[in-house]
């Protein structure tokens, strides 16, 4: 009869109050957008009478994806009952009789994410009461991506800028990046990414219903961020010419490289290196729910023949030669990802790497991960995923071979440690965190030995032959970009004999991935006499004049000592990167920060170069500060040696809180200047 069917004149999703409740608000409250495993509240409005658990049947359907089935978790059905079930989809009236009638509805904590539409069903009476995004989300216990840690999920999860370190291990560089993932379009932009990826166009039932799993996510994400085998979302590329596209050292955000990849219908945004992919990666993951963070490994081994061992080829100078694909960049950066493994046996759930950048193929597509952080540290290589490649980026042995002009080869010392001060942002404060020994077992211990034994890295359990001749370099103090400065080999014999040497210094720039540049100073001591424990402390000058036009974006100076003794042949090689430091970027707030108020930045950059600058560029981004676009000021005049650049910017701040000012300089001979300032917007 007529009397069992709910009167609805209009209904409402509720969407601020939800949002809000969900932490999902920044993402903008003009639609339903859900964390699962968390109830939300829908309003329903009766023209007349009142709702009567007894009389009325009141069911919902919820559907994602192309083919809806209960079985792949893409459907459910489910009625209106006196509790919540918070193992599955339920729901119940939560308001007294009236014209307004409460709903609460819990989504399952193992749903699938993505979009869905939710439909009342009335004995077979229908009404769409439109569609919500569903998330992960990582403050339900019941949830894989579950983390207990208030500050932890501030961080990983609703941060929308942090910091990724660059430079090299010795002299660890912050750069502040904003990932914006709740910046307007970025959320649609990664639901795409998960539509466009060739397992779902393969088979998209089967996609979207394997979406209730993090790990396929993550994975998927490490092969969609760049466009190696698919409708990814970077090209990678690794030097010059840079020609149409953008030099990846101008980057500040993901959110331009996101919303031009939507815009320009999938086709890869040029051009990305290792911290591009990574941060656009955690981007991606913190918009999903998923925690992540960004982590940076120093002198990173990229091993292609998975031997755990880099062959590298100097020749007699102690330049490198391009021998093998095996390298060692500088550093190299990939995120996190926080989630349980029960596809593992028990002990690896929690950080999980995955790097989408393009190095080695994985089932046949360049992807990497997700691996337990936890097996790579106990070496159990077999786990799924790219265990093998992530152990060899942290652990593998080195060997140097010298390739003499005669064709024939030396082995040469040379102490390369790979795997050091891998670092990542702390939480909750701009101070670096060092994650080295979730990586890996304190160098030299019985547990690094069984690690060791257990992943059958031979060569780590064989110890290197000393010779009794030590090689280090020392570097000056100021190493400013536009000083001249000195750098040291430092010589020593450790033996009771007398030495004689040749002591080689060499000095060339080179790339964050170890392409080598153009020559920046040499010096070569054909008679260095080394007494019984007695040493030899040999000076080099790098001038500004001759490294200027030579230097890569990335400031690095390459600096190795070979020393050759000429008794035996022993040859020792030390190698050294110096990092240049660009001039600091001073920011000044003018007024009172407050949202939705115009608010002005006074810029300045003092010239440290012996010679002018000109075509002087400053841009300015910020999540919540510059509404997602890059602001850009030009000089138009040209600023002499010590004289400073300065601009005065203006721009809105739209949210407020703690929020990270990206600051960029650009000139013709000082580029990529880079700084940041913590500015707190209030309401």
């Amino acid at each position: 009869s007529a009397e069992t069917y709910l009167d609805i004149s209009s209904w409402d999703l509720a969407c601020e109050f939800n949002n809000t409740d969900h932490r999902t608000d920044l993402n903008g409250v003009g639609r339903l957008i859900v964390r699962r495993g968390q109830a939300f509240t829908i309003n329903l409005q009766l023209q007349s009478g009142a709702y009567d658990a007894q009389a009325h049947s009141l069911c919902f359907i919820v559907e994602a994806g192309p083919e809806p089935l209960e079985e792949s978790g893409t459907r459910a059905e489910f009625c209106v009952s006196d509790s919540i079930d918070d193992t599955c989809w339920s729901a119940m009236v939560t308001s007294p009789p009236g014209d307004t009638l409460c709903v609460s509805i819990s989504s399952a904590p193992d749903a699938a994410i993505g979009r869905y539409t939710l439909t009342l069903d009335q004995h077979g009476y229908k009404i769409n009461l439109g569609e919500f995004v569903l998330l992960f989300n990582p403050w339900c216990p019941r949830d894989s991506v579950y983390m207990d840690d208030e500050e932890a999920l501030k961080e990983y999860v609703l941060a929308q800028d942090g910091i990724i370190y660059m430079g090299d291990h010795n002299y660890q560089l912050p750069m502040a990046w904003d990932f914006g993932q709740f910046e307007e379009e970025i959320l649609d932009a990664c639901l795409r990414i998960l539509d466009v990826n060739p397992k779902c166009q393969k088979n998209q039932a089967e996609d979207c219903s394997a979406r209730r799993n993090p790990i396929y996510v993550t994975r998927v994400i490490s092969a969609m961020i760049n466009c190696n085998d698919d409708n990814g979302v970077l090209m990678g590329r690794w030097q010059e010419p840079y020609e149409g596209g953008v030099k990846p050292m101008l980057w500040r955000s993901s959110v331009g490289i996101l919303r031009q990849w939507c815009r320009e219908s999938c086709s890869a945004v040029r051009f990305g290196q290792c911290w591009v992919f990574a941060a656009v990666a955690c981007s991606v993951s913190r918009a999903l729910g998923i925690p992540c963070r960004v982590i940076t490994n120093y002198l990173s081994a990229h091993d292609t023949n998975q031997n755990l061992v880099i062959e590298r080829y100097v020749n007699e100078k102690g330049e490198p030669e391009k021998r093998t694909r095996d390298s060692i960049w500088n550093f190299h950066c990939w995120v996190e990802s926080w989630m349980t493994r029960p596809d593992l046996p028990s002990g690896y759930d929690g950080w999980q790497a995955s790097d989408p950048t393009p190095q080695e193929k994985s089932e046949g597509v360049f992807c990497c991960g997700p691996v337990s952080v936890k097996a790579i540290k106990q070496g159990e290589l077999s786990f799924k995923y790219d265990a093998g490649f992530v152990f060899a980026e942290v652990n593998a042995d080195v060997q140097t071979i010298m390739r003499l002009p005669d064709g024939s080869t030396r082995d040469v010392i040379s102490p390369a440690i790979v795997g050091q001060k891998i670092s990542t942002k702390s939480v909750g404060s701009d101070h670096r965190e060092d994650i080295t020994h979730l990586y890996k077992y304190p160098e030299g211990s019985d547990e690094e030995r069984e690690t060791f034994k257990k992943a059958e890295h031979l060569n780590k359990l064989q110890q290197h032959k000393d010779v009794g001749l030590d090689l280090t370099i020392k570097l000056g103090d100021s190493l400013r970009k536009g000083c001249d400065f000195d750098v040291f080999a430092l010589a020593k014999n450790n033996t009771s004999k007398n030495k004689r040497c040749r002591l080689l210094l060499a000095s060339r720039a080179v790339s964050y991935s170890g392409v080598i540049g153009g020559d920046c100073g040499y010096k070569d001591l054909l008679n260095v006499d080394l007494p019984p424990g007695g040493g030899e402390k040999v000076p080099l000058r790098l001038n500004y004049n001759k490294y200027a036009d030579a230097l890569t974006q990335d400031n690095l100076i390459r600096l190795a000592a070979l020393l050759i003794d000429y008794s035996n042949g022993d040859t020792v090689l030390s190698v050294r990167n110096v990092v240049l430091d660009n001039p600091e970027i001073k920011i000044k707030i003018l007024g009172e920060p407050k949202e939705h108020r115009k608010l002005a930045a006074e810029i300045t950059v003092q010239n440290p170069l012996p010679v002018p600058i000109s075509s002087c560029c400053f841009s300015l981004e910020g999540a919540n500060l510059t509404g997602g676009r890059t602001i850009t000021e030009r000089l138009q005049t040209t600023v002499e040696p010590g004289q400073e650049a300065k601009v005065k910017v203006y721009f809105t701040p739209t949210h407020s809180g703690l929020r990270k000012l990206l600051v960029d300089f650009d000139s013709d001979k000082l580029c990529h200047v880079k700084g940041f300032r913590n500015v707190i917007i209030g309401k």
